[in-house]
């Protein structure tokens, strides 16, 4: 695993080993940085399901200007540790449920330019039923738009058969497909 852009370019990341975790193949995180562009330079980045970090980090990399990264698991959370003491940066994690951290964050009234979840894929959705995946429980929860800056921008990964459905205030930016792979990035429709 290694970062795709930007500053540290090259550099490779430390994953925990086995199927504990599932780090955004390097192929898709450079089509999400490809298609964000000079976008992501300057933003204040929360990802969910952060896994060991790999998302904040290839924003930080590409010139983000703070991250925070919310992973249930502590020791997932420690690979996440030891990435930003290697690359000498410095990112906000908090080990908890993202949905939990969501909601307390809203509380606060803390908001980020950019939000980014790869979390754990749900089964195929079955005809005429509603997705009940972590990404679909993430669209449904108002404290997540309500975090998310007026021009900020959402990024959920999810698999082909998982019927994710966009509903208010959601609006699709932009799909990129990658194999089974789907990310959306998607905004507040105001």
């Amino acid at each position: 695993m290694r970062i795709t852009g930007g500053q540290w370019a090259g550099r490779t990341l430390t994953v925990p080993p086995g199927l504990g975790v599932r780090p955004t193949p390097d192929k898709v995180r450079q089509a999400i940085f490809n298609s964000l562009g000079p976008w992501i330079l300057d933003c204040s980045v929360l990802e969910l399901f952060a896994g060991t970090g790999t998302l904040s980090l290839e924003c930080l990399s590409r010139g983000a200007a703070s991250a925070v990264c919310v992973e249930k698991s502590s020791k997932h959370a420690s690979y996440i540790r030891r990435n930003t003491k290697a690359l000498e940066t410095n990112i906000e994690i908090r080990v908890q449920c993202a949905l939990r951290s969501v909601k307390q964050l809203a509380e606060v009234n803390r908001a980020f330019d950019f939000i980014c979840a790869d979390p754990p894929y749900g089964d195929k959705t079955a005809p005429g039923k509603r997705s009940e995946s972590w990404a679909q429980k993430l669209l449904d929860e108002p404290a997540v738009g309500e975090v998310l800056n007026p021009e900020g921008r959402l990024l959920i990964g999810h698999t082909k058969r998982d019927a994710v459905e966009i509903t208010p205030p959601w609006a699709e930016h932009k799909t990129l497909k990658h194999g089974d792979t789907w990310i959306r990035v998607l905004t507040v429709n105001v």
